[in-house]
């Protein structure tokens, strides 16, 4: 395991443990999505900060700024049909890449709410996706 899946792990214990709350990201609101990987057809879970959009719930593939798309991104393009935490609450959800107006839109709101994604962005040329979470009916 590397260093950064063990850092994950441990956040993905504490938000569990505590009902979602994980210490180091006090006031970011948190989730764990749960993908299907599209090598492996193993189950994935990334810890993700999320912006609320009414219903939906938004994450952004900036992978700490890194110039490839994180892996989760991968696997949400192979199957978008992903299970989501929030909370205690555990639900399944379809995820779609915001564009245009709507992107911009999220983006800059995201970034209003939580400038370290602003810095993350100047580290990468290529645009951040942003992924929308709409939970099953």
């Amino acid at each position: 395991m590397t260093e950064r899946q063990e850092l994950n792990q441990k956040i993905i214990e504490e938000f569990r443990a505590n009902g979602g709350a994980v210490a180091q990201f006090a006031g970011t609101p948190l989730l764990l999505l749960i993908t299907t990987g599209a090598k492996t057809g193993d189950a994935r879970i990334s810890p993700l900060a999320y912006l609320p959009d009414g219903d939906r719930l938004v994450v952004f593939a900036a992978n700490g700024g890194r110039p490839a798309n994180p892996g989760w991104y991968h696997n949400v393009i192979a199957d978008p049909r992903v299970v989501v935490e929030v909370g205690a609450q555990r639900f399944g959800a379809t995820a779609s890449i915001a564009t245009g107006e709507d992107r911009q839109r999220l983006w800059d709101l995201h970034v209003e709410r939580n400038s370290v994604f602003g810095a993350f962005a100047a580290k990468t040329s290529r645009a951040i996706p942003v992924v929308v979470l709409t939970r099953d009916a």
